[in-house]
């Protein structure tokens, strides 16, 4: 390896080298805290020495001989046919270009000489052209803008992103601070000798081989990268720079980064485990491998023997154009289908609101590169996650750690196989599950046996709220008519006066606890049970607490279909609803009074209803 270090002042750094942005190198995203505190630094020598002899003469001499030069700190670049690249330092370069742009102002603004010299730091003339040494090609209207005039900053457009954005928003900040610092034309004079000679960079110059190194090893100190910004070096640190600018990898990488990034800040990250995970995990604990630096374990032996991305730019360049362009597409397309409610592939949204993120590695181990059975596999893999864990979740049989674990074995059997055979591995294992919870031979997915007691006491109170969410959406589709509340807002809203919470059918009362033998523990025990239970929004709920079942009666109508099937005029002129029920071969019917048997009722009908709706 070949590095060279060379000290420099910013005279000398911005001189006549035009600096490309590498692709290693992220957006500008400095804001205010690290650009203030770039400039307490540069200021902080200055001002001391500056106040000790403030009556010094503004020029070379005086300054060499009276400040002490101040290091600001290291970049590295590297040269391809005579272009020279940033890999590190990107940063602080364009920080410092900013405050060059800001001192060439304030020299028109002082009728200072130091005008010139400072214009011939920002950029050259190539042609008729000006070109800036720090080369932001995408973002070169807003260093013109910045260069030419600083009055109205809220004019400059910062459509080219987030650079841009920042860019102008740190030349304000930057603007503020000299304007405070810089009052006069002697310090200013004094000031601008002090940087352009005094601060001090040191420039590494490395060979391209050896840029994925270096460039991973620099940012595992101060505010590191995160592991996909490091993996882009690695991957396209192997591509030559004329394929690069050829077939556009690095624009190709960057697409993608923000398509996924647009859902959640650094989501391509999770992207990366979730793929993964989905094809190279046989068990929970081999996925678990990729839960820190993923960027790492891509290039260890046993991983670089299937994947093949270390010195081998061909594999990385199919990699990019395919595997890379593939799943980052699905899985945005999960993204957006877990936002809504999609009639196709309504299960997506369904296990988001379970907060089933497990999903995303489901899908991406089920679907093999361009799969003609994408479609349908989102549909089977998530109506298949949605049904396992409900019915899980019913039966008293579901423990979180092994859902996980069963999920990756699942993942494994399921992995790029044709989508007829998906459903029978989610049943196998399912089965499976329930009988080791049951210690007892199951054959049935779903057994009133084990739902029976299905009650609230073992549930979570955002799961019981999606389960009489579902419930109802299914009755309003048999009913012909629109659910009264989104199934969004069933789920999450959980306000006092808005949100939705659990009605006890049979109030604590001594009417009650009389048709339960005075036995509290048992009516309790009972009540509880998801027969006995409804969802009522806030102020129902309040309304309706302790009163005997008629007055109750009343409450619930006009409330979620479910809750109304209590009520004698449900049925009246109904035909859809009759229609409905007797299609099913569904008990519907009302009740003027609730009692034991009558709880047994409601919850078989549930169970019944259950049945069809995770059939």
């Amino acid at each position: 390896m070949d590095i060279s270090p060379d000290k420099q002042n910013i005279d000398r750094v911005f001189s006549n080298t035009v600096f490309h942005i590498d692709f290693y190198q992220r957006d500008y995203k400095w804001n205010d805290e690290p650009v203030r505190r770039l400039l307490n630094d540069i200021f902080y020598k200055f001002d001391e020495k500056y106040a000790e002899q403030p009556d010094l003469d503004a020029c070379k001499e005086t300054i060499a001989a009276h400040y002490p030069w101040y290091y600001l700190n290291t970049y590295v670049t590297n040269t391809i046919d005579g272009c020279v690249y940033v890999v590190d330092g990107q940063q602080r370069l364009t920080t410092l270009t900013l405050l060059l742009i800001k001192l060439r102002h304030l020299a028109n603004k002082y009728s200072s000489k130091a005008e010139g010299w400072l214009s011939q730091k920002i950029a050259g003339h190539s042609g008729l052209e000006l070109e800036f040494w720090m080369n932001h090609v995408r973002h070169i209207n807003v260093l013109k803008a910045l260069y030419e005039d600083d009055t109205d900053l809220k004019n400059v457009d910062t459509s080219s992103g987030i650079t841009a954005v920042n860019m102008v928003s740190n030349y304000q900040i930057i603007s503020e601070y000299l304007d405070q610092k810089l009052k006069d034309k002697h310090i200013y004079e004094t000031f601008v000798f002090y940087y352009l000679l005094r601060l001090v960079l040191i420039n590494l110059s490395v060979e391209q081989t050896d840029v994925p190194m270096v460039f991973e090893v620099i940012n595992d100190r101060g505010v590191r990268l995160k592991p996909y910004e490091i993996l882009k070096g690695k991957l396209l640190g192997q591509i030559d720079k004329i394929e690069m600018d050829k077939d556009d990898y690095n624009g190709l990488w960057e697409k993608q980064v923000g398509k996924v990034n647009f859902f959640w800040e650094d989501e391509i990250d999770s992207f990366f485990r979730y793929y993964l995970k989905a094809k190279y995990s046989s068990s929970r604990k081999d996925g678990q491998r990729f839960d820190g630096d993923y960027h790492r374990e891509i290039f260890k032996q046993d991983m670089n023997e299937l994947l093949k991305l270390e010195h081998n730019s061909a594999s990385v360049k199919k990699f990019l154009k395919d595997t890379f362009l593939y799943y980052t597409n699905l899985y945005c397309k999960i993204w957006e289908l877990t936002q809504a409610q999609h009639t196709t592939y309504p299960w997506v949204f369904y296990n988001n609101l379970n907060e089933m993120d497990g999903q995303f590695m489901m899908i991406l181990s089920a679907c093999k590169l361009d799969d003609e059975e994408e479609n349908q596999k989102i549909k089977v893999v998530s109506r298949s996650i949605d049904r396992l864990f409900t019915l899980l979740q019913l039966q008293n049989s579901y423990d979180s750690n092994d859902f996980a674990v069963v999920l990756f074995q699942i993942s494994n059997e399921i992995r790029e196989q044709p989508v007829d055979v998906i459903s029978a591995v989610f049943d196998k294992y399912l089965i499976k599950v329930l009988s080791e919870r049951r210690a007892a031979i199951i054959d049935q997915p779903f057994n009133y046996s084990y739902f029976k007691n299905a009650s609230i006491e073992h549930l979570n109170k955002r799961f019981i709220r999606y389960f009489f969410a579902r419930i109802d959406q299914f009755i309003a589709s048999g009913m012909k008519v629109n659910m009264k509340h989104s199934m969004e807002d069933l789920v999450t809203k959980r306000g006092e006066k808005t949100g939705f919470h659990v009605e006890h059918i049979l109030s604590r009362n001594l009417e009650n606890l009389n048709l339960f033998n005075n036995d509290d523990e048992k009516f309790e025990q009972e009540r509880n049970r998801l027969g006995g239970i409804l969802l009522l929004k806030g102020l129902d709920n309040i309304s309706s607490n302790n009163e005997p079942y008629k007055k109750k009666l009343k409450t619930y109508a006009n409330t979620l279909y479910w809750n109304e099937t209590l009520r004698e005029d449900t049925y009246k002129s109904k035909l859809d609803f009759s229609a409905f029920k007797e299609d099913l071969g569904l008990d519907f019917h009302h009740l003027k009074e609730f009692g034991p048997d009558e709880l047994e009722y409601r919850q078989k009908l549930l169970f019944d209803v259950a049945s069809h709706v995770w059939s």
